[in-house]
């Protein structure tokens, strides 16, 4: 398959942000350095791709690989990773992304298992299974955003409305478990929470995927009236959220949340 024009940018106009562009075209030619042959290729996914970023979304990135990144790779793109972070467009403090070998991502990976992994924020890896999921390879698939490589529609099979929804039903019980286990939750979590159900609900609906805002929209419309405030909040707390991780909760707001979190799960049964 010919790649795809419009959804290739690697001549480095990626997004409408110029100064997040000479970032990812740092990224890229940085990890092409370490990975070298086996470099597949780079991507946005996320918001970017899916719709509505704005100034102040994170930077959801894909990095293919042919072979399983060796340990001294891994090394030398924490090192790269590091001084990226310490570069000084605030972007440099958001990417957030997974290297992952085209076999693993070919289709849905029923172990889910766990992936090189750099949080929003982090200068170091982990392993994580975060971007191990039908929902990142159908936004990749679908609409990711070309930085090198080949188009992602040759590097990942068709998923389907039903694997979205069996994702999306795993995700759910996910956040079940991420709120009995946090001792604490910030503001900016709290309307990533609702925000984040809304979407699970309407990928149930419609088998796709939707940006949070257009999923909240919709939630606006579609479920009991009686989360219209606090649907309508998440939306407009919007602006500037790296000021809100450190803030917590409103303690109103986060239980009525919680009650939100079971009117999901219950709708989620019935549908």
């Amino acid at each position: 398959m010919a790649l795809s024009l419009e959804r290739d940018h690697s001549s480095g106009d990626a997004t409408a942000f110029a100064d997040l562009n000479q970032l990812l075209i740092e990224l890229v030619d940085g990890v092409r350095n370490v990975l070298g042959d086996t470099f597949c290729g780079a991507y946005l996914q996320g918001s970017f791709a899916v719709g509505d970023a704005d100034a102040h979304s994170d930077v959801d990135f894909i990095v293919v690989t042919k072979d399983d990144v060796a340990p001294k790779q891994q090394a030398e793109l924490r090192a790269l990773h590091q001084r990226l972070y310490a570069l000084t467009t605030p972007w440099s403090q958001h990417l957030e992304g997974s290297y992952i070998s085209q076999k693993v991502l070919r289709r849905p990976d029923p172990d889910r298992r766990p992936l090189l992994y750099l949080d929003n924020g982090a200068t170091e890896f982990a392993f994580d299974n975060h971007d191990n999921t039908a929902v990142v390879r159908w936004s990749l698939r679908e609409h990711g955003v070309v930085l090198a490589g080949p188009d992602p529609r040759e590097l990942v099979d068709p998923i389907t409305p039903d694997e979205l929804r069996a994702d999306v039903r795993w995700a759910l019980a996910e956040w079940a478990e991420w709120f009995r286990s946090s001792d604490s939750i910030s503001r900016r979590g709290l309307a990533v929470a609702v925000l984040s159900h809304c979407r699970i609900l309407h990928t149930l609906t419609t088998g796709v995927v939707a940006s949070k805002r257009v999923a909240g929209e919709w939630a606006l419309e579609e479920l009991d009236p009686q989360w219209r405030s606090l649907i309508g909040w998440a939306l407009d707390d919007r602006p500037d959220p790296w000021t809100k991780v450190g803030e917590p909760a409103d303690p109103g707001r986060l239980s009525r949340t919680q009650s939100f979190i079971g009117y999901a799960a219950q709708w989620a049964a019935e549908h």
